[in-house]
């Protein structure tokens, strides 16, 4: 029997902290996501916690390289970085992270994505959320430190991130922007005053399928329909070149 050819589904892959790593809990925005793009497309976790963009700028190459980008054929990624790196330096100076420098990493991720084949129409930048100062403050003082970031300073890291993804021809969704357009109460959409709700995570995952269904409209369903199989000869339908 000739070798039979791998199946190599095609990947969306998340790359961020906390608020990508918790996307595949029950209602998150990765699990929405992974659910739309069933028999279609792998969505890959690669969410880290706590981590900023000066770490994750010298992490991807170890995540993503020329070489399995093309074995796995990545149709989109998504970089979520910010929430951490507007830490304010005097109260959280290991995840803080200074407003050019988080600027100028977002745009050597999106360099370095396009020399492992990934380019930039194929990229999408997510800004942090708005912050709930006092619900956060709430956590601080329960892990014994001061409130150590602020709404408006996460304004100024949403506003470079848009920015740098204007800069370097990549989609970017603006969440600190759109949860709080039109003075809506923006709070709904958080669970601890930093990271996402379920009516948080539901947003992200409708605004964010807003800018991926476009990238996902013709990648074919894998595989046959169940009603397709030939009973009697299912190796003629399985084992076919898709």
């Amino acid at each position: 029997m000739s070798k039979l050819k791998t199946i190599n589904w095609p990947q969306l892959v998340l790359f961020g902290d906390s608020i990508t790593q918790f996307a595949f809990q029950a209602g998150g925005w990765g699990s929405e996501l992974a659910n739309r793009l069933a028999r279609k497309c792998d969505v890959v976790n690669r969410g880290l916690s706590g981590y900023n963009s000066r770490w994750a700028k010298i992490l991807l190459p170890r995540l993503i390289s020329s070489q399995n980008s093309a074995d796995h054929h990545i149709v989109a990624v998504t970089v979520f970085f910010g929430a951490n790196d507007c830490a304010l330096e005097d109260k959280n100076p290991q995840q803080h992270v200074p407003l050019q420098e988080y600027s100028d990493n977002l745009k050597e991720i999106a360099t370095h994505l396009a020399s492992a084949g990934v380019s930039a129409d194929r990229v999408i930048f997510i800004t942090p959320p708005p912050l709930h100062e006092s619900a956060w403050e709430k956590e601080c003082i329960l892990k014994g430190c001061p409130l150590n970031r602020l709404n408006s300073v996460a304004g100024q890291y949403a506003q470079a991130c848009v920015q740098a993804a204007g800069q370097c021809g990549a989609d970017v969704l603006d969440l600190w922007t759109l949860m709080q357009k039109d003075g809506q109460d923006y709070t709904v959409y958080l669970s601890d005053g930093l990271h996402l709700s379920e009516k948080g995570n539901q947003f992200v995952a409708e605004h964010l399928w807003g800018l991926l269904e476009s990238r996902m409209a013709n990648l074919p369903f894998i595989l046959p329909y169940w009603g397709d199989v030939d009973a009697a000869s299912p190796e003629s339908s399985l084992l076919c070149e898709q």
